[in-house]
């Protein structure tokens, strides 16, 4: 099983940008664990981060076919890409949404996901353990649809 982790706008700067809302641990540091843990789980990962909403749905038309599913953060485009969501939707790639912070805690404009309601689940709130449990959940879900699946 390849899992997809993708990664939105600004979360290059983990570590430094605002660490009382998103922590300390830098991306390379959170992605360096989630390779821990695909490699206890058996799966393996492809990472991408970028801070432009094309390259993002580029990458999710390029994983079409190739991955299995995506844990996605996709930053501040989570509450205003429905070209995010629609590609998501045109790709067929189950996903899970993960946020660091709480996102129904924060600004107003911050609590809508335009990708909610495309995806399989949303953990928000965890900080950086939130990508572990996206990648499990994920991982999971696609397990037991593949059993439901043979044994139709």
């Amino acid at each position: 099983m390849i899992i997809g982790v993708l990664n939105g706008p600004n979360l290059n700067l983990l570590g430094t940008r605002e660490p009382a809302v998103y922590g300390t641990a830098t991306l390379a540091d959170i992605m360096a664990h989630l390779e821990g843990v695909a490699g206890a789980l058996g799966v393996q990962l492809r990472t991408a981060q970028s801070n432009s909403e094309g390259a993002l749905i580029d990458i999710l038309h390029d994983w079409r076919g190739v991955v299995d599913g995506v844990v996605v953060n996709a930053g501040a485009y989570t509450h205003t890409s429905l070209a995010l969501r629609d590609a998501f939707t045109a790709t067929a790639i189950p996903f899970i949404e993960v946020h660091l912070s709480n996102i129904h805690a924060r600004e107003p404009e911050r609590r809508h996901s335009m990708l909610a309601s495309a995806s399989i689940g949303m953990i928000c709130g965890l900080g950086a353990d939130g990508y572990e449990f996206g990648l499990r959940g994920l991982v999971r879900a696609l397990e037991l649809k593949r059993q439901s699946t043979a044994t139709g």
